[in-house]
């Protein structure tokens, strides 16, 4: 004759029992009397990865969406900086002509036997241009490691 009463003591009343087939992969159950059931299981990352983790490379190497975001900032970051450059390029060798023109009086002043416009625009514009392209290339080399520490963590 078969009894449908469980096998061990009855369990307390409002404690939680397993359903049938619950417990471990190799089909285990751990009860003690008065504590709750504990299901183990050899695969503890199975949960935690679901899918493969792609690195930010392979992204940019597959040409995926999100290589393409980071591969856009570059760029915008790059472009943002070039059209700021060529901003103080145009007042600076642009400002003195326009200068001269609207107020002809200073096209006139000289300093040391040589023209004021000669002085400004032939001679102190290539040492500002040098600096400014040592200001650009710090800064464009300072945006692609950036670029580089975001891609490879």
């Amino acid at each position: 004759m078969t009894s449908d009463a469980p096998d061990g003591p009855a369990p307390a009343r409002g404690s939680r029992l397993p359903r049938s087939g619950a417990g471990s992969i190799d089909g285990t159950v751990t009860r003690q009397p008065g504590r709750r059931v504990t299901v183990t299981s050899p695969r503890t990352e199975a949960g935690q990865r679901a899918r493969p983790i792609r690195r930010r490379r392979d992204e940019l190497a597959d040409q995926t969406g999100v290589g393409e975001v980071l591969i856009r900032s570059l760029i915008r970051a790059q472009l943002g900086l070039a059209l700021r450059v060529l901003a103080v390029v145009v007042v600076l060798l642009g400002g003195p002509p326009l200068a001269f023109a609207l107020f002809p009086a200073t096209g006139r002043v000289e300093i040391g036997g040589v023209g004021l416009p000669w002085l400004l625009l032939g001679v102190a514009a290539f040492p500002l241009l040098v600096l400014l392209g040592l200001v650009y290339m710090r800064q464009a080399e300072r945006h692609e490691r950036e670029f580089a520490e975001l891609v490879e963590p």
